[in-house]
């Protein structure tokens, strides 16, 4: 093992067998896995984000994964703060395993983020005035971030009105990269649409056998259903359900639809990373990525002696 840090990052969409190749590379390499996934971080959120099995977690360290409760804020920057940490301590190389690309980015890109806590009551009052007016609003205050989000994207039109009312300065201009100086070597993960498809149906299904239904109920009547995770992919569809709005026939069909429409948004999101060095989820992922590594000057030195 390496003294110095670095990284194997393991990316793709969804359902293209990440999480299996990174536990099989971390055996060889004898190294540990940080999460990547802005909905494993929650404890209690099991079933719905294909979060590693318990047997896997004995099998191999995880790390942030269930660090935070369900109610809580986690941000990217206390992502990044956590994942920056663990890397520069833990031995080398170690494995960053995930499809939330804003995570991945944010350590191998160096992201500056700037260090501002969501306001509950200003997004509030903010989303009162509708996306329409908040985005003709960013226009006039920070053209220069307008230029990188689209019109309907609530979500970032309201950090970026958010960052200016708090600091005063455009969220442009406290924005950036500082690329950290160790060793990424990034693999990704594709699949042909059809062959996803049926992943994402088989997954579906298991996640359904598997007590989903369950998992959303206990989430429901701990929290209430207006708990905002219950709103995102899988939640929500079973939470029509369980509100006798769907049948779970309907439920599951929607499920695929969206985990679909969702790989697609992350496929676009990571082929804009020329960095990345992809494999097709059929061919036979252990090797080929073993191989990269290998071939890899900077992991090279840190693969001798293991078979």
């Amino acid at each position: 093992m390496a003294k110095f840090p670095s990284v194997i990052v393991i990316c793709g969409a969804t359902a293209t067998g990440k999480s299996q190749l990174a536990i099989a590379l971390a055996q060889r390499l004898n190294t540990v896995i940080l999460g990547a996934d802005s909905r494993q971080i929650y404890r209690e959120l099991d079933i719905g984000t294909a979060k590693p099995s318990l047997g896997d977690r004995q099998l191999i360290p995880h790390y942030l994964i269930d660090i935070c409760e369900p109610t809580e804020t986690f941000t990217l920057a206390d992502y990044q703060q956590q994942a920056q940490k663990l890397i520069t301590t833990l031995p080398s190389p170690v494995l960053l395993v995930g499809g939330t690309g804003l995570y991945i980015q944010a350590i191998t890109k160096g992201l500056k983020i700037p260090a501002i806590a969501p306001q509950p009551v200003l997004r509030q009052q903010l989303s009162d005035l509708g996306q329409p007016f908040c985005y003709q609003l960013l226009q006039q205050l920070d053209p220069v971030a307008c230029q990188k989000i689209h019109p309907p994207d609530t979500v970032r039109t309201l950090r970026a009105l958010e960052v200016f009312y708090v600091t005063g300065k455009p969220i442009s201009s406290l924005q950036g990269e500082n690329p950290p100086n160790y060793p990424i070597l990034q693999i990704g993960l594709a699949s042909e649409p059809q062959q996803l498809q049926s992943r994402i149906e088989r997954r579906t299904q298991a996640m359904l056998d598997v007590g989903l239904v369950g998992e959303v109920e206990r989430l429901m009547q701990k929290y209430g259903a207006d708990l905002p995770l219950l709103n995102t992919l899988g939640y929500a569809e079973i939470k029509q359900y369980l509100q006798g709005e769907v049948s779970l026939r309907e439920a599951t069909r929607q499920i695929v639809i969206h985990t679909r429409q969702f790989a697609k948004r992350q496929r676009t999101w990571f082929r804009r990373d020329t960095n990345i060095h992809w494999l097709g989820a059929e061919e036979n992922l252990l090797n080929r990525a073993w191989e990269l590594i290998k071939q890899s000057p900077e992991f090279g030195v840190q693969t001798q002696g293991i078979a």
